[in-house]
C-alpha cells in the first residue's frame, strides 16, 4: 500500500510539473523567442499551434491532477482544500482559451488572409483579444506559482 502511495504522490508531483513548465515556458520562452527570430505571421501560426498543443495537454494533466486530488480527499476534503481550487481554476481558463478565445482569434485571422491580422481592419479588435488572452495566460500562470508553493511548501496534499 506504502508502494501505491508512494507512486501517485510521485505521478501527481511529475504531472504538476509537466503542466508548470509547459505553460512557463512556451508563454514566456519558447512564444517570445520566436516572434524575435521568426516573420511575425510565421511566428504567430506557429505560437498558435504551441498554445494549442499545450491547452490540450494542460486539459489531461489538470484533469489528472483533480482526479488525484479527489481520490485522496474525497469530495468534501477536495472542496475545502486550496490546491483543488488552484487546479480548479487553471482547467477553467485552459479550456476557455482552448475552446473560446484561441479559436476566435484564429477565425479573425483566417478572415483576413492573406492579410497580415496588424494590417488588417480588426486589427484593433485582435490587440483586444490578445490582451484578455494574455492577462488570462498571466493568471493562469500565476495560480500555477501559488499551486506549486502550495504543494511543496504547504500542507500535504
Amino acid at each position: 500500500m506504502r508502494a501505491m502511495t508512494s507512486l501517485a504522490n510521485a505521478l501527481f508531483h511529475i504531472a504538476l510539473t509537466a503542466w508548470v513548465g509547459m505553460l512557463w515556458s512556451i508563454g514566456y520562452l519558447v512564444v517570445p523567442v520566436l516572434f524575435y527570430t521568426q516573420e511575425r505571421m510565421m511566428a504567430g501560426e506557429i505560437a498558435g499551434r504551441l498554445f494549442a498543443v499545450s491547452g490540450w495537454a494542460g486539459l489531461g494533466l489538470g484533469g489528472y491532477l483533480l482526479f488525484a486530488l479527489l481520490s485522496r480527499q474525497g469530495l468534501r476534503g477536495s472542496l475545502r482544500a486550496l490546491p483543488f481550487w488552484l487546479t480548479a481554476l487553471m482547467l477553467i481558463l485552459t479550456a476557455v482559451s482552448l475552446f473560446g478565445i484561441q479559436p476566435f482569434m484564429a477565425h479573425m485571422k483566417e478572415n483576413v488572409l492573406p492579410l497580415d491580422i496588424m494590417l488588417s481592419p480588426l486589427r484593433e479588435r485582435f490587440v483586444t483579444w490578445h490582451g484578455i488572452a494574455s492577462s488570462l495566460y498571466l493568471l493562469q500562470s500565476l495560480l500555477a506559482l501559488a499551486l506549486t508553493l502550495r504543494v511543496n511548501f504547504g500542507k500535504p496534499v
